[in-house]
């Protein structure tokens, strides 16, 4: 039986986990449409319920079999209901999925996410419960374009863009590597024309996607390397902010310092994990640099653009951690006072080297140790964000307020939160705001020139750059 005996084509897609798997879920919607389907942004409405899921922690996997049982629900009401599960921890567990939760009808990989129009085919048929799990040399849904509508019908502005897949860096603690593949880059000449595209559809900010961006470019047969892509994508015309997540300290070079000095659509933000303050549990986490090669890394970047947030990962727990070791993750906390910090637990992730490893951290003494961890960085971003009062910055409007539709809100270049009041007409644009008040997860500001409404496409000038050759020698 077809697809085409079916009325009913809308699917619902609930996603977990980071930027990555956002950009995972527009494609597969993208695929779904292309196949003949709707997407809803209402469960209830929806004969496919599709859950892309992440397998970082197994907390959130916790969080996942939960939801898939109040899905459950839905299917219980309606039998035609199709439930699939994509992504990470479908790829982790493979055919467990269907045993630890039964009424799921179709698992589907990290490579697979092109097969899914066909694996509901399948379960529509009655051939479920069907599973693709195999990892592929090629991956066709990896340059799906993703501009256009947002699930909500409005315009979207940024876009997100996946530069490379997969990692090569087998962190002791982490599962990625297993899941998602080893390390591949997409040529060069195929994300400029992505870019380009997504420009000509009214895109003004993207963000460059990867496990290790830092090491894009290796393996390809041609000469290139992220800087080489950054200056790019820096001569595409129309477009205003260029961002990227995630680097890894121990690729960070020179010249990639270097571009937050010289390409000025370059946002003066990173996110540099660093995971652990103590030489001894950034061994045993296999990581590949020290704690003074992550402070001169910062260095580095703040003599090349002093005015650059950095925001980090940090991880509490991990087995063998002493006091003494959680003790150097604070005091480094202390010296670089980041913007933003993305702190966790350690959970073990069955498969990681980890999971073999002794001298394991209770769960109450993990618990106390993030507290105060993360109670030490709600001080530090509370004081990075107060020093931004009275100070003109540059914002790029996404839209209405979620906390009041009255007021809008958009981003800093640094990548803060601002809201403001401000007419609907300034969506989409960049416009100078005056910080008047700074709280622990957003600003607030005011239009500079509200009575002409100062836009612009892109600002002249770049505060707090300064554009050095920084050199980092390479251990």
């Amino acid at each position: 039986m077809g697809r085409e005996n079916f009325a009913d084509r809308r699917f619902f897609i609930h996603t977990f986990g980071c930027q990555m798997n956002v950009h995972d879920s527009e494609q597969l919607a993208n695929i779904m449409t292309e196949a003949g389907y709707e997407q809803t942004q209402d469960v209830r409405q929806a004969k496919i319920i599709l859950v892309n899921t992440c397998s970082i922690r197994s907390k959130v996997a916790q969080k996942i079999v939960s939801q898939l049982g109040r899905y459950r629900r839905w299917k219980d009401k309606d039998p035609e209901v199709i439930i699939g599960v994509g992504g990470c921890l479908a790829q982790h567990w493979g055919r467990d999925m269907f045993t630890k939760t039964p009424y799921v009808d179709l698992v589907f990989g990290t490579h697979a996410f092109h097969e899914v129009p066909q694996l509901v085919d399948m379960v529509r048929a009655g051939h479920g419960p069907v599973m693709d799990t195999e990892l592929r040399e090629e991956i066709p849904s990896l340059g799906i374009c993703t501009a256009g509508k947002n699930g909500n019908g409005k315009t979207k502005h940024h876009s997100l863009v996946t530069i490379m897949q997969g990692c090569d860096n087998f962190c002791t603690y982490c599962v990625v590597p297993y899941l998602r593949g080893r390390e591949r880059s997409r040529p060069s000449a195929e994300i400029i024309r992505e870019i380009e595209a997504l420009v000509k559809q009214g895109i003004r900010e993207i963000t460059l996607l990867g496990q290790n961006v830092n090491s894009y470019g290796r393996g390809l047969p041609e000469e290139t390397n992220f800087p080489k892509l950054l200056a790019m994508i820096n001569d595409i015309s129309e477009l205003e902010r260029i961002r990227f997540t995630t680097s890894h300290p121990k690729d960070l070079t020179g010249g990639l310092v270097n571009c937050f000095g010289r390409l000025k659509k370059l946002c003066e933000h990173i996110h540099l994990p660093f995971q652990a303050g103590s030489d001894r549990v950034l061994t045993r986490m296999n990581r590949g640099y020290t704690r003074k090669d992550y402070l001169e890394r910062i260095t580095a970047l703040r003599q090349c653009c002093p005015d650059i947030a950095i925001s980090a990962d940090v991880m509490v727990g991990f087995p063998g951690e002493t006091a003494y070791d959680f003790d150097a993750t604070l005091a480094l906390m202390e010296e670089v006072c980041f913007d933003n910090l993305f702190s966790f637990m350690y959970s073990e992730r069955e498969g990681t080297v980890a999971v073999s490893f002794g001298e394991k951290v209770p769960e109450k003494e993990r618990n106390r140790r993030l507290k105060i961890l993360q109670e030490l960085q709600d001080r530090h971003t509370w004081e990075r964000n107060q020093a931004l009062v009275g100070k003109d910055v540059d914002v790029l409007v996404d839209g209405a307020s979620k906390n009041d539709p009255q007021e809008l809100t958009g981003r800093t270049r640094t990548n803060k939160i601002v809201n403001f009041a401000g007419p609907p007409i300034l969506r989409g644009k960049t416009v100078t705001l005056n910080i008047t008040g700074a709280y622990l997860h957003s600003l607030r500001g005011e239009l500079k020139s509200p009575a002409a409404i100062n836009v612009h496409k892109s600002p002249e000038v770049i505060l707090g750059r300064k554009s050095p050759e920084v050199i980092l020698v390479q251990k």
